[in-house]
């Protein structure tokens, strides 16, 4: 299975179950989507425990009214094809939440993107 998906699909699920945090297995990929996440507001605090092998990356979930900040995910690229774009190509979220990017200068959101004037693989929607 894709670690990253694996990582979304946790995110997700521990949303619908109102959990107040969820643990994540660490990956200095990982925790660049999930910083990402939270500078979009999409999370709360993001925080690193464990030593070594046994790190896990904690995320804080964030709720509006009782309900989850993140309802959905979808996948943009996947390990069998890859998805890549420009900066002029980059559309914002039609569920009005946030797509993310892989670029030369970090994960970023599509807004941020756009500023930066730089494009980059499509990693996912959030919603």
């Amino acid at each position: 299975m894709d670690p990253i998906s694996d990582m979304f699909i946790r995110i997700k699920n521990a949303n619908t179950a109102k959990r107040e945090t969820v643990l994540i297995p660490y990956s200095k990929f990982k925790l660049d989507i999930v910083k990402a996440l939270s500078g979009a507001g999409c999370i709360g605090a993001v925080e690193v425990k464990g030593k070594r092998v046994r790190k896990t990356i904690e995320v804080a979930l964030r709720y509006e009214d009782g309900d989850p900040k993140i309802k959905g995910v979808k996948m943009l690229s996947k390990p069998s094809r890859r998805l890549y774009a420009p900066y002029k190509d980059v559309k914002p979220s039609p569920r009005g939440g946030v797509v993310l990017l892989t670029t030369p200068k970090g994960i970023l959101t599509d807004r941020m993107a756009k500023n930066e004037k730089v494009g980059g693989q499509l990693i996912a929607e959030v919603w």
